[in-house]
């Protein structure tokens, strides 16, 4: 029993890969997030297409509810230009959103269904897989290092990196490059740590409750579920809200 329990979880995390050593991709997670993305920009195009002052409908309130909370968000944390980076927030909100809300599928819906297609292993939640959160970090890790130049000059930058914060007199320059590099790596790693941790636990929880016997699963499972969908909001929000502010710090001088 053990061990068939032991494989169970072992098999459903198991990506559907292709490629071998530091090359594999998991063809799970791209396509998953390919299609999340696509149906984001596919929802959001439609209601704005169709968006209507005089009776706008539920969907149109939603989005547009969503848009001016981000968009205050931004306002209220970046003090910077903000028109490329409130479309950022919004991006990352909806996205690490949608691919939260992955989560709460049975866990062995899909991989029953690719079954019937000759496909063993398959994973359908991105923000459980490592390469998915920590390749959003490195993106914006990228856009910290390009909003320090913009907001500081390539000059200023530098300077901040070789003279912040112990002082700028060249025997301290060693110091302080190491500890701007090590806090600039630090937040990304944070971002991606935090987003994956959260739900790969609970990803594991829902495969330990579908070890149960099925009359057993119904209230451990809805239980988990009720809670999780306070979580998976959440964790989106603190990825966006993260960003805008470490995208903020990184445009403003020292």
């Amino acid at each position: 029993m053990a061990s068939s329990a032991t494989e169970y979880v072992t098999h459903h995390l198991e990506h559907l890969t292709v490629g071998d050593g530091f090359w594999t991709l998991h063809i799970d997670t791209l396509i998953v997030s390919w299609v999340l993305g696509l149906i984001f920009l596919g929802l959001f195009y439609a209601v704005a297409r169709k968006a209507s002052v005089e009776s706008p409908g539920g969907l149109q309130n939603v989005i547009e509810s969503c848009v001016e909370f981000i968009d205050q968000q931004v306002s209220d944390s970046f003090n910077g230009p903000k028109d490329f980076v409130a479309p950022l927030a919004l991006t990352i909100f909806v996205w690490v959103l949608f691919w939260n809300l992955m989560d709460l599928i049975p866990v062995d819906l899909f991989p029953e269904i690719m079954k019937l297609f000759g496909v063993e292993y398959v994973r359908i939640l991105p923000s459980a897989d490592m390469n998915a959160t920590f390749g959003l970090s490195l993106t914006v890790l990228l856009l910290i290092i390009i909003y320090s130049i913009k907001g500081k000059g390539a000059k200023g930058f530098g300077k901040e990196m070789f003279c912040h914060p112990f002082g700028s007199h060249p025997a301290l320059w060693p110091a302080n490059l190491l500890l701007n590099i090590v806090e600039m790596i630090a937040k990304p790693v944070s971002l991606g740590m935090r987003l994956f941790g959260n739900l790969y636990a609970a990803e594991i929880i829902f495969i330990l409750i579908a070890l149960l016997p099925v009359w057993a699963q119904w209230v451990p499972g809805v239980a988990w579920a009720i809670f999780h969908i306070l979580v998976i909001p959440l964790q989106a929000f603190i990825f966006m809200v993260l960003t805008i502010v470490y995208l903020s710090l990184a445009y403003e001088s020292h």
